[in-house]
């Protein structure tokens, strides 16, 4: 019997004519970290927001094993069940900060506010946790009053991912989270997740164009090419001795960069 956190089965997806991914399962345990990968295009996008249930699936199903070691169906859970999952159990750090951020409240209240979803009600502890998890992302205590408008897209992102992980989840989602970038920004932001997830032991999807990324994040790797999966396996297997020809393309284009 599987300890999956997470089982995806058979998802399939078509924007009218156009597929945006087909066929695709996996299992991700506790704990694990699963890059999916692939050119613009080629699903990985669509596959994440079926996982977060922000599109329904043509066919398949996505389960997930509550706190309770129960596994549920996505699909089943009432909205009451689904919205308090989305707020406590599980992250989404966007590519785009100011689609995971209220840009018009302040850092404190991105963070603090994430806690009151989960049921905190008491102001003292709700500041001091949100000021502690500004500290551990390199936010400056005296920013805490800022709105994200006044931050760089680096500190966008450490805040995102304050606010996602300050209810402490079991699994968070990540799409392309150091796209658009500065290399240095970036390198810093990537030491920052990985740094996390080992210490809070997370279980993370995270969508990524860059290989790079993908090796200094994830376990294993998953490629998809025109919404397929063509190949997966542990990361340092896969990027290394590639079996697919359009993912030795993808190791080789990067090699040559």
């Amino acid at each position: 019997m599987s300890d999956a956190l997470l089982q995806a089965r058979g998802l399939t997806k078509h924007y009218g004519a156009r597929l945006g991914c087909a066929d695709v399962s996996f299992d991700l345990d506790p704990g694990e970290v699963l890059a999916i990968v692939g050119e613009s295009g080629s699903g990985k996008s669509t596959l994440l927001s079926l996982i977060a249930t922000e599109l329904a699936p043509d066919s398949g199903h996505v389960a997930y094993r509550m706190r309770d070691g129960v596994m549920r169906d996505l699909a089943d859970l009432s909205e009451v069940e689904r919205r308090a999952l989305m707020r406590t159990d599980w992250g989404f750090v966007r590519q785009d900060a100011a689609k995971g951020l209220r840009m018009a409240v302040s850092a404190g209240g991105n963070v603090g506010e994430r806690l009151m979803g989960a049921g905190a009600r008491h102001y003292g502890h709700i500041r001091g946790t949100a000021l502690d998890w500004l500290s551990k992302v390199e936010i400056a205590a005296d920013r805490v009053d800022d709105p994200p408008t006044r931050f760089s897209g680096g500190m966008r992102q450490r805040l995102q991912i304050a606010r996602n992980l300050v209810t402490g989840p079991r699994l968070v989602l990540m799409d392309e989270p150091t796209s658009g970038l500065d290399v240095s920004v970036q390198a810093r932001l990537l030491d920052l997740i990985r740094g996390l997830v080992a210490e809070l032991g997370l279980a993370v999807v995270i969508v990524t164009h860059d290989l790079a990324v993908a090796r200094l994040l994830s376990h294993r790797v998953m490629v998809m090419r025109a919404g397929r999966v063509i190949e997966t396996g542990l990361t340092d297997q896969v990027l290394d001795d590639p079996a697919e020809p359009y993912t030795q393309l993808l190791v080789s284009s990067v090699l040559a960069a």
